[in-house]
């Protein structure tokens, strides 16, 4: 049980500017509300965490002062950034568990009491960009800092170094020029643009289906793959790669392609292998817009793509590289021209609409995914400087989702020891188990 001691509002230590800031399209796309993610530190015992935490929060803001700001509606529906400094929100709480009743901290109901909570149903004018709450554990066994990010305010591309450079100066230390981020999401005012025939956005439509109430439950469960266990899959997918002058496929297309494959084969023992089956996923745009954004950019720098289309029994009876290439397909797909076509399109009726219902306090109905098709939305986080997040304490034992999805989902991370790849997965509830079965079976 975790209980809240206190609430604190931390702004910036200095003044800072205070124009709006205008929000690109792949800021206004997809999830309006907040991303949970927790980090978990072996640290003994420290009274002045919260006070240090504070100090060193009011300081990074003067840097990355749109966090400290609030969204509004224009009068063309779109959402742009008022930076009004009205701060972050820092939550200090306590919990009688220990590590140990967490398990391997995979997302559950468990998991989602060590971030805080978000109302809503107020004006969207009122509610923080981020929050954060630091959770001590029973006996000094630790610390948790958990995190909720608005999904228009930033990508995780750019929360990491905030996070990271937050620990930096918590630990006494001052930021590079480097490490500044880069504000300005003008950038992305892209001209407009006619969609080719060769570029066109992703289909993304759920297959409408009656499932019966087991069916449609969701749990969450974690898979580590050490160094070795992450060669081996690739070998798999390379193994006709050279011969027929294929460029090496990469690690995440071998995961990626690998976990698509265990659920359709889990998926398959419980109904036919005629069932159509996507993977989509976003791809960090920085580096492939010409000219190339700021690596510093903070924002969303996002471009979402999807598989070829193809059914269940294609990816089960084809070997590994199959998949392995459709996934790698999707990623050719994001070049300069697509993500140009992408973004001077994709604002359309349909997401001003989602806009405004947001802003009419009807946020917690929106984002509601279907959990009756067989895609799987996937997140790959690998490269990312996840455990870089140091407050004093070292570095943190554990990273990850806070909250359950109601839909086929998995994320790729780094693993914590830094030798393999740590995969959350959101499956069926029942057909979890044999999921877990084909994932290190096919190993």
């Amino acid at each position: 049980m975790v209980t809240i001691v206190a609430s604190h509002n931390v702004t910036p230590n200095e003044p800072t500017p205070n124009d709006p800031l205008w929000l690109s399209d792949s800021d206004q796309i997809g999830n309006l509300r907040h991303v949970s993610c927790f980090y978990v530190y072996k640290a003994k015992h420290d009274k002045n965490a919260l006070e240090r935490l504070m100090k060193s929060l009011s300081k990074i803001l003067v840097h990355y002062y749109p966090v400290a700001g609030r969204l509004r509606l224009t009068e063309s529906g779109r959402m742009e950034l008022n930076c009004n400094a009205k701060g972050v929100t820092l939550v200090e709480a306590e919990t009688t568990n220990t590590f140990a009743d967490y398990g391997d901290f995979s997302p559950s109901l468990f998991t989602e009491e060590l971030v805080p909570k978000v109302d809503y149903t107020q004006p969207i004018e009122d509610i923080p960009l981020m929050l954060i709450q630091l959770t001590t554990f029973d006996g000094g066994e630790g610390l948790a800092i958990g995190t909720l990010t608005s999904h228009p305010l930033a990508d995780a591309t750019s929360m990491m170094p905030f996070v990271n450079n937050w620990g930096k100066l918590t630990r006494g230390e001052e930021l590079e020029p480097n490490e500044i981020p880069f504000l300005d999401r003008t950038l992305l005012k892209l001209p407009p643009q006619h969609s080719s025939p060769s570029v066109k956005l992703p289909e993304w439509k759920p297959v409408q289906q009656a499932q019966e109430q087991e069916q449609r439950k969701r749990s969450a469960a974690l898979f580590k793959l050490s160094a070795k266990q992450v060669e081996r899959l690739k070998e798999k997918a390379n193994d006709k790669a050279s011969s027929e002058g294929v460029r090496p496929f990469s690690r995440f297309e071998a995961i990626a392609a690998h976990i698509w494959r265990c659920a359709s084969k889990a998926r398959t023992s419980a109904e036919s292998s005629n069932h159509p089956t996507l993977v989509r996923f976003s791809v960090d745009i920085r580096k492939r817009l010409n000219p190339p954004l700021p690596q510093n950019y903070f924002g969303n720098a996002l471009a979402k793509t999807v598989t070829p289309k193809c059914n269940e029994g294609e990816i089960i009876s084809n070997p590994l590289s199959y998949a392995t290439q459709k996934i790698r397909e999707a990623v050719y797909m994001v070049t300069d021209e697509y993500i140009r076509s992408q973004l001077s399109v994709i604002l359309g009726q349909e997401q001003l609409d989602s806009i405004r219902a947001f802003f009419m306090g009807q946020g917690h109905l929106l984002n509601v995914p279907y959990a009756g098709n067989h895609n799987i939305l996937l997140t790959s986080w690998l490269g990312m400087p996840i455990y870089e997040a140091d407050f004093g304490w070292g570095k943190p034992m554990h990273y990850g989702l806070a909250s359950a999805f109601q839909e086929d989902r998995a994320a790729i991370l780094p693993s914590s020891d830094g030798d393999g790849v740590a995969v959350t997965m959101f499956f069926q509830t029942v057909l979890m188990q044999l999921f877990k079965t084909l994932f290190y079976e096919e190993l």
